[in-house]
């Protein structure tokens, strides 16, 4: 019997870099990159084509791209825009996929997008179109999705209207992201099946961060309600900029663990994976906050040969 699929969307070249207090050279990230493929990893958010003034760690997003195209690392690369230029810049760059995000409360939006929930939602619509047009593949996410920093609790309602009103743009899929980290399985369940009832034809992903260590069980929580494609940071590298106190993301090789024992197909090589976090530590010049990349797969090659 073939082991059902998980889709992992490997985050850490952009939203684990972009937390990073060091620039990573080009040719490092293209190298961090390349390793990810080589470990199996084929869907990457590799760059985000932002204001390079507030996240001066994706300044070289056209870079990336060129480098990635020159050396022939092939894989389904995404990157992140937030506006109509940052659109224009992804596909002047080649980008063949674009991810979008807006929030699920005004003051959200207004921090770390600096326009309104309306100028948001008409933005995603506007670059949803001319995505269509230009053959390119778009995906939405809801950021904040599960609580706010500014406005504490948000209710399941608001986030079904937005993807409602998202759907609109025919994404290849949306992602619900707790992008401070408060969620829990319980909430995680309610979202999924009310967006799962409301939107069914839409694929769903999701995008956990490990702020209060409840990551993990977010995760187990939206593949027990139906979802196929999940969000994780090699090492749990990452966080928001714009939100106080939002850590890293959930450690791809700790989720691919979790699945892989659960007896879900992914596609990765977990031990080459587990490699490339120890390469990153190295990299960065600090631990990682994953915990596979400490403990090491079980059982371990060793067992498996005896």
């Amino acid at each position: 019997m073939t082991a059902e699929h998980i889709e992992i969307v490997e985050v850490g070249p952009r939203d684990g870099l972009q937390s990073e207090s060091r620039v990573l050279a080009t040719a490092t990230k293209v190298e961090f990159i390349r390793r990810l493929v080589a470990a199996g990893v084929s869907s990457i958010e590799v760059a985000s084509f932002v204001n390079p003034k507030r996240v001066p760690q994706m300044a070289d997003a056209e870079g990336v791209l060129e480098a990635l195209a020159s050396q022939q690392v092939r894989g389904q690369f995404i990157g992140l825009v937030l506006n109509p230029r940052g659109f224009e810049r992804a596909q002047a760059a080649g980008c063949a996929e674009v991810g979008m995000a807006i929030a699920a409360t005004e003051s959200f939006s207004q921090r770390n997008q600096g326009c309104s929930l309306e100028e948001g939602m008409a933005a995603w619509l506007d670059i949803a179109a001319r995505a269509r047009q230009a053959g390119m593949r778009a995906q939405l996410t809801i950021s904040t999705a599960f609580g706010c920093p500014f406005e504490g609790e948000v209710p399941v309602e608001r986030v079904v209207r937005l993807a409602e009103r998202a759907a609109a743009g025919h994404p290849v899929e949306i992602a619900v992201a707790d992008t401070i980290g408060v969620a829990v399985p319980t909430q995680v369940t309610a979202l999924i099946e009310a967006l799962r009832a409301a939107i069914p034809q839409t694929r769903l992903r999701a995008h956990f961060h490990n702020t209060r260590n409840t990551g993990l069980a977010n995760a187990y929580a939206a593949v027990e309600a139906g979802v196929r494609t999940l969000d994780a940071s090699c090492g749990g590298i990452g966080g928001c900029p714009f939100a106080p106190a939002a850590t890293g993301n959930i450690p791809t090789e700790d989720l691919i663990y979790l699945l892989h024992r659960m007896g879900f197909a992914t596609g990765v090589d977990l031990p080459a994976l587990i490699d490339v976090s120890r390469w990153l530590q190295q990299t960065l010049e600090h631990a990682v906050p994953g915990m596979l990349v400490k403990a090491g797969p079980f059982p371990t090659p060793r067992m498996e040969n005896t």
